[in-house]
């Protein structure tokens, strides 16, 4: 069973910055794509940004220019860089990962990790 592992979370002030780092118990390149969503309290989990095996990236509209997702592939872990964070970036943030085969598609997702941005 594919596996994602999340790390840095936490508060953070308004304006600031936090980098969420993704490291899957396979290779990155054995998916098609990965990426991140969230989902705050009392909302539907949404897509915050994905990036493909072949480097396309996409973001939400609320996030562009201030998100970038990327990779490093010796790490074997896709990042979250989130800066000018807001009150509305508060919400439990999920690495995902997907992988595509003849008329079966497969995601997998990590457990979480809790970004709360507030004074």
């Amino acid at each position: 069973q594919v596996q994602l592992v999340e790390s840095g979370g936490g508060l953070v002030q308004p304006g600031g910055s936090l980098r969420l780092a993704c490291s899957p118990s396979e290779r990155i390149f054995s998916f098609n794509h990965m990426g991140w969503y969230r989902q705050a309290p009392g909302k539907q989990r949404e897509l915050v940004a994905t990036l493909s095996n072949g480097g396309i990236t996409d973001y939400a509209d609320s996030v562009k220019g201030r998100f970038t997702i990327s990779r490093d592939n010796a790490k074997n872990t896709v990042y979250l860089q989130m800066n000018s964070l807001n009150a509305e970036d508060t919400a439990v943030y999920y690495c995902n990962a997907v992988r595509i085969l003849p008329y079966k598609r497969f995601d997998y997702w990590g457990q979480g990790t809790q970004v709360t941005v507030s004074s």
